[in-house]
C-alpha cells in the first residue's frame, strides 16, 4: 500500500509484533491507558476527531484491526477463525502488553465493538470498562433476526456469502459499495479508507470478518450465553438516526450479558464518533472518568 495518511498530530505511529501477525497501532496522550477500536469498513482514522480530545487526559491506543488498513491479513481457513472476533482481541490484548497496559478502557465502534465485548469477556481482568457504539452482540443480532434487520443490514449475508462471490462483485467498484456517502467523511479520512479497501487482500478479509461473525463470532456468543458476563462497567453508545433505535432496547439487550450498564443515543448516524464527535468524546470522557 501507499503510505498511511497521518491526521493524528503529535501521536506516534507503530508496527506491532504479535504472536499472529504486524499491527499498526497510532498512540497518543497521557493519563490511564484507552484503547480504541474502529469499525467496518474504516481504519484507526474513524478516531481522529476523538482521539486528540481524549489525549488530553488519557493515553490513546488506536490500532488496525487484522485484516484492515495497515495491519496484516491473515491466512483464511475454511472455518473462517483466523476473522473471529476472539483472535482479534488477542491480538490487541498483546498490543496492550507489549505498550505496557495489563489494564486499560477499550470503546469499540461496529466492529471493534464486537471486539471488545468480546474482549471482556475473554480477558476480564484486563478490561477495566468498556464503552460500544452502535452494536448490540452478533449472537443477540442473529437470534432475533427479522425481515427488517434482513433487508436493513442486507450486507451482513452479502460479505458472509461464500468466497469468491461478494470479493469479485465489490471489486468492480469498492469505492461505491463502502462509501455511498462520502460527505459524511472528512476529506484526509476519506481518502485513507479508499486506499485501505481498493486493496483486494483488504475486501477479503473484511469479508472473512463477516463470515467469521456469522458462524464462529456467534456461536461463542452462544456458547457464553447465561454462563459468561460483562463484570467490568459497559457503556453503550448509539446512533439515534440509525437502525439499532428503530429495532431494540439497545440497554435491556446490554443487561442481559453486562451486570452494569448505562448509555444514551447520539443525535446522529451510524458514524458517531464522525458525525457527533463532541458528543461522543464527551461521553466516553465522562464515562472512563467515573470513580
Amino acid at each position: 500500500m501507499a503510505a498511511v495518511v497521518k491526521v493524528f498530530d503529535g501521536f506516534a505511529y507503530d508496527q506491532i509484533d504479535t504472536s499472529s501477525g504486524v499491527i499498526h497501532v497510532c498512540h497518543g496522550g497521557s493519563g490511564p491507558p484507552i484503547l480504541l477500536l474502529h469499525g467496518y469498513p474504516q481504519t484507526h482514522v474513524m478516531w481522529h476527531k476523538v482521539a486528540p480530545l481524549l489525549a488530553r487526559d488519557f493515553t490513546v491506543v488506536a490500532p488496525d484491526l487484522r485484516g484492515y488498513g495497515d495491519s496484516f491479513r491473515p491466512l483464511s481457513t475454511s472455518d473462517h477463525a483466523p476473522h473471529s472476533k476472539r483472535v482479534m482481541a488477542l491480538d490487541q490484548i498483546e498490543v496492550m502488553h507489549q505498550l505496557g497496559f495489563e489494564q486499560f478502557f477499550v470503546a469499540g465502534h461496529d466492529r471493534g465493538g464486537r471486539c471488545a465485548y468480546r474482549m471482556a469477556l475473554d480477558h476480564p481482568a484486563r478490561i477495566l470498562k468498556l464503552a460500544t457504539l452502535d452494536v448490540i452482540p452478533t449472537g443477540e443480532a442473529f437470534r432475533r433476526i427479522n425481515s427488517a434487520f434482513a433487508l436493513g443490514y442486507w450486507h451482513w449475508f452479502f460479505l458472509a456469502a461464500p468466497y469468491p462471490l461478494p470479493e469479485n462483485l465489490i471489486a468492480a467498484n469498492p469505492d461505491d459499495f463502502y462509501f455511498p456517502n462520502r460527505d459524511l467523511f472528512d476529506p484526509y479520512a476519506l481518502t485513507e479508507y479508499l486506499r485501505a479497501v481498493r486493496q483486494p487482500d483488504t475486501i477479503h478479509a473484511m469479508c472473512e470478518d463477516y463470515r467469521a461473525a456469522a458462524t464462529l463470532d456467534n456461536q461463542h456468543d452462544e456458547a457464553d450465553r447465561g454462563r459468561r458476563r460483562i463484570t467490568c462497567p459497559l457503556l453503550a453508545l448509539w446512533a439515534a438516526q440509525g437502525k439499532l433505535e428503530q429495532w431494540y432496547d439497545v440497554l435491556e439487550v446490554w443487561r442481559n450479558w453486562a451486570d452494569d450498564v448505562q448509555g444514551h443515543a447520539i443525535d446522529c448516524g451510524h458514524y458517531i464518533a464522525e458525525e457527533a464527535p463532541k458528543a461522543t468524546y464527551a461521553a466516553l470522557d465522562a464515562f472512563f472518568k467515573q470513580s
